[in-house]
């Protein structure tokens, strides 16, 4: 533990103070006369970084499978991800180095392995017994394409079918290729002068396992013997094929064709189809042949004991059902069942009571893999309902826009949160358990709350308790429902600055003690909103205008600017009031026929039916002047305490009281230097460009820019040309840094851009405002994206009915600091290095009528604030910790002195910073564009930690990335994903106890009885000794250039780094003789491939020797 004494500033910091210049020095060494020493407790060695787990919809997913025994799901994605989830609570992710498309996965039933088949030809082993699951072994090939795989159950020979029409044979224990193969020209007709078409479907038959059924693209199917190496029977019909299906009774199978018809067929009889349907098709009259239809994509055949058996596929819909959604058709007797389903479906499993597939498969459910949702629905309950969905797979109902992060939380907002959410809640699920419910929950060691809050592209809020490496939601709030909805597009001529999803959340501001929550929205809106269990209906809707300006009339006389007076509520220079809902927002215009004064959403003039959660207290909207549309709001604050909300753009600055509904403050961002602004400022140019849309919040598009919570890097006009193209990043920023030049606001066009300064962090406090000052007061202060920081001052009223009767008083200090570039984040600290949280009350039932006893209570009580003690010394009382995108400061406060300075970054920028509380200590976390992520001790701003996490690839990772306490992060890593990551060290460490287990011993269950008859008479399966046909001493070995094997890295090591404990000495002890084990295997292979070649010489030597015994030497 080290001690930092301010007095050896200069002595033991000479590094990071070399910057400063002889002045500062000065002040410094003045400052380090000062009697105080303040304890870092925080080294390096508590940071670490690492992914924890990832929550949310895989992102577009493009295959699927489920052990119905250990009853896990996979899911396959187009980027090489791999999902597996269990029983709710027990997920995992993984990823494919290659980042190739996964075409297909294959459980080994009960086996805790998976095998995965990507685009790029490769095979994958993916060992599931370990927490973190790992690749044992890979098999590129080099010659084919593969497209399609099947594995028997409790077999381990993999078939794999290939473009080439070629059917390899793959042992899954070892990774290698048997020397069988059945090549197309051997399986089709040899009278056929056309390709079949790549293997689309491979199976064997479910009463014979030496019968296997390959199906070509172009229709033809073949029954293959395996013993014999020959065809069967082989079945043909004019249409394309997409999946096959056997009954389970083996004497029947179903295709699914391009032409939406299913046909069946008798094994015995291949000349023509036993039925053909068309499940979609219109029944035409004369016997004629139905209308094509759309492809059925898959089908299955499942049988019952008890009923008809269920075909159940997707597709097949007939061409004239233009704009109907995608279906899957349910099959059972006499009756068909159409489920429209939200999006495309990639593809659907039964799920059966058993693993065999000669016995009746009793279907129970069906999982459907959508483009953007999975869906379970009951086959066994009437009407098919679906499953309720308990994993967190709605992120991305609507898109995420901005994202909040809060670890640590009061212990009781959770239950509160979960009390108004359980309302929301839908009826009409199955009542039966979740059906995927394998593996089992890691140990919590975290039992602080953590909250996530996403805002959404559609004007929604989603809490969700992200407690323990879960997460769940808790509760949705919807903004939007404030206004009216425009029925067409005529109806809506004042939402032009944005031309899609008008109530886009931008920036959520959260006070987790008193449950305020304040949001701003894309079309210049904030909403304030209060959190009540009561159900209330508010008759009229309180709501305010304001008119935010950005002028500079004569650039001439700066000098001669003043501040103008502080408007007092109805007397400023800008008087607002509550406007009455017959406000007339949409026919206001100036005289030039200009639209002005005009919101750009209208509010509900209707009584408004609010349900227990969160409701709305006060609607602020910046309004259009002189026909040009308000800028979209960059930094936004509210305190409880004060009662007052803030916020900003490049315009300029407003202060609302929320309690007494009145603009306290209404600047342009240059009136608020008053005569010390630094800047030589360029008239205003006429403009007539419109405003960039922001419906680039939506980030499926990823192109656009966004204000990211507080942290406004994002919004400068470097970024809106530059992140989407990250290849550009780097001429942009070897600017020699003339960030005080620059322009920061993405919605002003390049005439008056360079001479826009927004507003990019806001903070209430309680602390010092002048350098005279005795006593810390409530102030707030402003951080500019040209870097300069401004306090502002704030005169309360006392608590109680007075505070709603007397004014709020604010008027600027003239207190004036500079940082180079944009100012992110603000925070203050006393005398012993602890942060000082912003004064906030504590949250109470406002719907309920106080009695007398409380209202004397709220007369006294005094809004919470964790203020230094009187008795400390009050001449350096506190410290300013200032974070902008190039550096870092401590500042002393009353006497303003910068202790210590760090510059973060020369080349890139700080896109995020937070100041947390970890290890109870406090630290700054940086995330840069240049994709490092950073940590500094708290006030001597000491580098931690500096680990290249990742590069910033689109503006999502800018807009969601946030750090919190307990050394947490996240940001959205995909439009349906959140990734959470640590940088702490504890948590990395215990991170392998809360990760759940995928696999649990699970008896397999017993065989069907083949009955006495069926034995007698040979009427059940049979059998087949695959070794005998595969293995290398019957087959032979495969060409070494068709496929090379690749081990993993996840073979023995893996199993070492998952052995811990008792059971971990018994494992490495039987891991040592498996490693013996397997040298000597390999040793026994190499001696008997020798004698295997040996032998083969001396039997050509034999033959050659008969052939040639008795010829002459001149027959030779």
């Amino acid at each position: 533990m080290r001690k930092f004494n301010i007095r050896k500033v200069l002595d033991g910091l000479t590094a990071v103070s070399a910057v400063a210049s002889a002045s500062s020095a000065a002040q410094q060494q003045q400052a380090g006369n000062r009697e105080t020493e303040i304890q870092e407790t925080l080294q390096s060695e508590h940071f670490q970084l690492c992914k924890t787990v990832r929550h949310g919809f895989p992102y577009q997913p493009s295959a699927l499978a489920f052990d119905p025994v250990q009853k896990i799901l996979a899911i396959g994605t187009q980027t090489g991800a791999l999902r597996l989830f269990g029983r709710p609570g027990v997920e995992c992710y993984c990823q494919h180095d290659s980042g190739a498309a996964v075409i297909q996965l294959q459980f080994l039933i009960n086996e805790g392995a998976l095998v995965s088949a990507l685009a790029d030809d490769t095979l994958h082993l993916w060992n599931l017994r370990q927490k973190r699951p790992a690749i044992l072994h890979s098999l590129k090939f080099n010659r084919e394409r593969i497209t399609f795989c099947h594995l028997p159950f409790q077999s381990k020979w993999l078939y794999v079918g290939t473009e080439r029409g070629n059917i390899h044979i793959v042992n899954v224990e070892s990774f290698t290729l048997s020397g069988y193969v059945i090549m197309w020209n051997k399986a089709i007709e040899l009278s056929s002068k056309s390709h079949p078409g790549p293997v689309v479907h491979i199976s064997d038959n479910p009463m014979d396992e030496g019968k296997l059924l390959i199906g070509f693209e172009s229709g033809t199917v073949v029954l293959w013997d395996l013993k014999s190496k020959k065809a069967d029977y082989r079945y043909t019909h004019d249409e394309a094929i997409h999946s096959v299906a056997w009954h389970h009774e083996g004497k029947q199978f179903i295709c699914s064709h391009s032409d939406g018809t299913l046909t069946i067929w008798n094994v015995k009889s291949p000349t023509k189809p036993f039925q053909t349907i068309t499940p979609h098709g219109k029944q035409l009259k004369d016997g004629k042949k139905p209308e094509p239809c759309k492809p059925i994509l898959k089908v299955e055949y499942k049988t019952t004991r008890a009923g008809e058996p269920f075909i159940i596929l997707s597709g097949g819909l007939s061409y004239d059902t233009v704009g109907r959604r995608p279906c899957l058709t349910v099959m059972h007797g006499k009756s068909t069942a159409v489920l429209e389903m939200d999006y495309s479906i990639v593809d659907f499993l039964t799920l059966c009571e058993t693993p065999y597939p000669n016995d009746f498969q009793e279907p129970y459910a069906v999982v459907v893999l959508l483009e953007k949702d999975l869906v379970l629905i009951d086959l066994a309950q009437n009407g098919y309902p679906i499953f309720e969905n308990p994993y967190p797979l709605t992120i991305h109902e609507s898109p995420v826009t901005c994202c909040e992060y809060f670890a640590d939380c009061p212990a009781d907002l959770i239950p509160a949160f979960y009390s108004v959410g359980a309302r929301q809640k839908r009826q009409g699920y199955s009542k039966k358990e979740w059906p995927i419910s394998g593996g089992n929950w890691g140990l919590i060691t975290q039992s602080y709350p953590e909250i996530i809050i996403t805002g959404h592209a559609d004007g929604s809020i989603k809490f969700w308790d992200a407690s323990a490496i879960t997460l769940q939601v808790l509760y949705k709030l919807k903004t939007a429902k404030v206004f009216e909805k425009s029925r067409n597009k005529d109806d809506r001529p004042n939402t032009d600055i944005v031309d899609e999803d008008p109530y886009a959340i931008q920036i959520i501001s959260w006070c987790p003690e008193s449950r305020m929550l304040c949001i701003a929205g894309v079309s210049a809106h904030v909403i304030i909103y209060r959190f009540s269990k009561q159900e209330v209906t508010t008759e009229v809707i309180p709501m305010l205008e304001v008119r935010l300006l950005y002028e500079i009339n004569d650039v001439e006389t700066p000098d001669g600017e003043q501040v103008p007076p502080v408007p007092t509520p109805g007397t400023g220079s800008n008087p607002q009031s509550i406007v009455p809902q017959s406000h007339p927002s949409t026919s206001s215009s100036s005289s030039d026929g200009l639209r002005d004064n005009v919101p750009c959403l209208k509010v509900k003039n209707s009584p408004l039916k609010q349900s227990p959660g969160y409701q709305i207290e006060l609607v602020i909207q910046l309004v259009w002047v002189s026909g040009e549309p308000p800028q979209q709001i960059t930094s936004l604050a509210v305190n409880s305490a004060y009662g007052l909300v803030v916020f900003g753009n490049c315009n300029g600055i407003a202060m609302v009281d929320y309690l007494q509904k009145t603009v306290l403050l209404n600047l342009g961002t240059i009136e608020l230097y008053g005569s010390n602004d630094p800047y030589r400022r360029e008239p205003r140019s006429p403009r007539k460009a419109r405003q960039p849309s922001g419906a680039g919040l939506c980030d499926i598009n990823e192109g656009t820019v966004v204000p990211e919570d507080r942290c406004k890097s994002p919004t400068s006009a470097k970024m809106s040309r530059k992140l989407s193209l990250p290849t550009e990043l780097k001429p942009d920023l070897d600017v020699k840094d003339n960030s005080f030049s620059r322009s920061r606001s993405s919605s002003v066009t390049s005439i008056d851009k360079e001479s826009r300064e927004a507003i990019s962090a806001l903070h209430f406090c309680e602390t010092f405002t002048r350098k005279a000052d005795t006593s810390p007061s409530p102030c707030l202060w402003v951080g500019t994206t040209l870097g300069t920081v401004l306090v502002i001052v704030l005169n309360l009223p006392p608590g109680g009915e007075q505070r709603l009767l007397q004014p709020v008083i604010v008027s600027p200090s003239g207190t004036i600091l500079r940082l180079k570039g944009a100012i992110l984040r603000m925070a203050f600290l006393d005398t012993t290095g602890s942060l000082v949280p912003p004064a906030h009350e504590p949250w109470r039932e406002h719907n309920v009528p106080e009695d007398k006893d409380e209202k004397e209570k709220a007369k006294k009580r005094r809004p919470v604030s964790v203020s230094p003690s009187s008795s400390q010394e009050i001449s350096e009382n506190q410290y300013a910790v200032i974070c902008s995108e190039k550096q870092a400061k401590v500042i002393s406060l009353p006497s303003q002195n910068c202790i210590y300075k760090q510059n973060i970054t020369e080349t890139s920028f700080v896109l995020r910073g937070d100041i947390v509380s970890l290890s109870n200590s406090i630290c700054l976390a940086c995330f840069c564009a240049n994709g490092h992520i950073m940590t500094f001790s708290l006030p001597s701003l000491r580098p931690l930690l500096d680990v290249y996490y990742l590069p910033l690839t689109n503006m999502r990772i800018a807009r969601t990335f946030c750090f919190t306490n307990n050394g947490q992060a996240l940001y959205l890593v995909s439009p349906t994903e959140i990734q959470r990551l640590t940088y702490s060290q504890e948590t990395c460490e215990n991170l392998q106890e809360m990760l759940g287990e995928l696999f649990t011993p699970v008896e397999t269950p017993e065989a069907p009885n083949r009955g006495f008859f069926k034995g007698l008479f040979g009427g059940g399966a049979q059998s087949l000794d695959r070794e005998e046909l595969f293995g290398e001493s019957a087959s032979g070995k495969a060409s070494r250039s068709l496929a090379q094997h690749i081990p993993g890295p996840g073979g023995i090591e893996g199993v070492k780094g998952a052995a811990s404990g008792v059971v971990g000495e018994l494992a490495r002890a039987r891991l040592a003789l498996d490693e013996r084990g397997q040298k000597l295997g390999e040793l026994e292979e190499k001696t008997a491939a020798m004698l295997y070649s040996a032998d083969s010489f001396s039997k050509h030597a034999h033959e050659m020797m008969l052939k040639y015994k008795d010829k002459k030497w001149y027959q030779f």
